[in-house]
């Protein structure tokens, strides 16, 4: 079925726009929280009326991503992360690493808006990183994933303690003299009983 848009949706679009869904989305989801209403011609001269204001709306979003643009094109993060000998990662960077870098440099981007080449990254080196912005502009940061320095403790050696076990163990394992087994004295009914058998 027709709707009108009533609000921004990002899977769907933006308020103002006219778009086909299903008839159970729209009477479950979009009119209950009042993102959509049903297009007829109430809802069309509803929207015509605000087509000003929409406009100017989406003229501030237009602006916001510009200057967004310039100030996200200025950064370049730089990521510490643990790897092996070789460069490689022990674990991987994803787009969620990046929204959360970026969000504690001011910047809230959905992880969705973050492109990385191949998905993720998986050992250090430098990259380029490209986040979808409002209506089609596109902003290009550095990322730079460094191996982070990894600390060994240091083992006190434990070779003459274990000597001194082994020697206890030794004394406590040594072969005892052995007696020779006690003789069984048998009754005289046992032996009369032997005797017959013979």
């Amino acid at each position: 079925m027709k709707v009108i848009l009533n609000k921004d949706l990002a899977t769907l679009g933006e308020e103002g726009d006219v778009k086909d869904v299903a008839k159970g989305y729209f009477r479950n989801y979009l009119f209950p929280r009042g993102i959509a209403l049903p297009y007829n011609e109430g809802t069309i001269k509803l929207f015509e009326a605000r087509k000003g204001e929409i406009a100017a709306r989406k003229e501030e979003k237009r602006k916001a991503a510009a200057s967004d643009k310039e100030k996200l094109e200025g950064v370049e993060l730089v990521l510490t992360m643990q790897a092996g000998a070789n460069g490689k990662l022990y674990g991987a960077v994803t787009s969620q690493t990046v929204a959360d870098e970026l969000l504690k440099l001011g910047f809230q981007i959905e992880r969705k808006h973050i492109e990385l080449p191949g998905n993720t990254f998986k050992s250090v080196g430098k990259y380029k990183v490209s986040i979808h912005l409002y209506e089609g502009a596109i902003a290009e940061i550095s990322l730079t994933v460094q191996a982070q320095a990894v600390k060994i403790a240091e083992r006190k050696p434990t070779a003459e303690r274990g000597r001194r076990q082994r020697k206890a163990v030794s004394i406590q394992t040594a072969p005892q003299a052995t007696e020779p087994a006690p003789a069984v004295k048998q009754t005289p009914q046992q032996n009369a009983a032997t005797e017959g058998t013979v």
